[in-house]
């Protein structure tokens, strides 16, 4: 079985461990696999006053290019916007991307951030904001809170200007949890500013898998199931 290289990049406040379960099912499916966890996401103890977003789509580069073969690049959320950059500064070591409830975006995610970092959010004020957390467990919530790390301030107030047109040919799969597909699609019709990044690309899939926010934990096997066939078809052309 040929296949891509998978790089799995999680959203705010998490790091490579946010993964293990649909990392652990990917490699039993015979895939190379790296999570990562990004700068100042190592550690609450970190100093995140320093970090720039410019560090995280760095550190993404990175790992892509040491997969040793165009990588599928999964990201999750917040990182969206590193994840789309990467799209722009290296498109040709990318196989395919995978945008996990998120879309390419350029940013800032909120441009008036000021300070140094973002606490994980009470769980209230996270669906409020439209991140659900359906079909989460009081232990996976309790898992998330005590591992949860701040998110530098820089990854909120700063974004990316791409220029490189390859980004738009990079083949792109949605993974629609919070949001219908259906009605993603519409809000590309109906020409919505936030989702024009998503709008400029030329090939794109999506998938349905209604649940939170972060699949990854509330339905892993069935994420793994869509990056999986991801890889396989990137690892065919």
């Amino acid at each position: 079985m040929r296949t891509s290289p998978i790089v799995l990049v999680p959203g705010f406040w998490l790091g490579a461990w946010a993964w293990d379960e649909v990392a652990g099912t990917l490699h039993a499916a015979g895939h190379q696999v790296t999570a990562v966890t990004l700068p100042g996401l190592q550690s609450t103890d970190d100093d995140r006053s320093a970090i720039r977003l410019a560090d995280h789509i760095e550190a993404i580069c990175e790992v892509v290019a040491a997969a040793g073969a165009p990588a599928v690049l999964t990201v999750h959320s917040g990182t969206a916007v590193p994840g789309y950059a990467v799209t722009d500064r290296i498109p040709e070591q990318l196989a395919a991307m995978v945008y996990v409830d998120c879309f390419p975006m350029t940013g800032p995610i909120d441009p008036d951030f000021t300070a140094v970092e973002l606490p994980l959010r009470s769980w209230k004020e996270l669906e409020e904001g439209g991140d659900s957390l359906q079909g989460l467990t009081p232990e996976q919530l309790d898992t998330f809170r005590r591992l949860a790390v701040p998110e530098p301030g820089a990854a909120l107030r700063e974004g990316h200007h791409p220029t490189n047109d390859a980004r738009l040919d990079v083949p792109t799969t949605v993974v629609c949890t919070s949001i219908a597909a259906e009605r993603v699609k519409g809000l590309v019709t109906e020409g919505h500013p936030w989702i024009a990044d998503l709008a400029a690309l030329r090939d794109v899939t999506y998938v349905d898998l209604p649940t939170s926010h972060w699949p990854m934990w509330s339905r892993p096997q069935e994420l793994a199931a869509a990056i999986h066939t991801v890889a396989l078809g990137a690892g065919e052309t």
